[in-house]
């Protein structure tokens, strides 16, 4: 009984752990060599990739279309 407790436990920690890091965040980048962009999911931290329009998104489908209407981005 004791271990059975202790395993659903554990099992709950670990599975706590891996939810907490899902991603509610995206950015629309843009990579200064190419001057494409794209949206991710983590924020840029390389010097070639820059955050351009409205910073953060909590849905992948508004970074899209926001990207549709920032002017770098459909400039090219």
């Amino acid at each position: 009984m004791t271990r059975t407790i202790l395993a659903t436990a554990m099992a709950f920690a670990f599975s706590s752990a891996v939810f907490a890091q899902k991603t509610t965040e995206f950015y629309v980048v843009q990579d200064t060599t190419t001057k494409q962009c794209t949206v991710v999911d983590t924020k840029p931290t390389a010097s070639t990739m820059v955050v351009v329009g409205d910073g953060v998104f909590k849905t992948r489908t508004d970074a899209e279309t926001n990207m549709k209407s920032i002017k770098v981005c459909t400039s090219n």
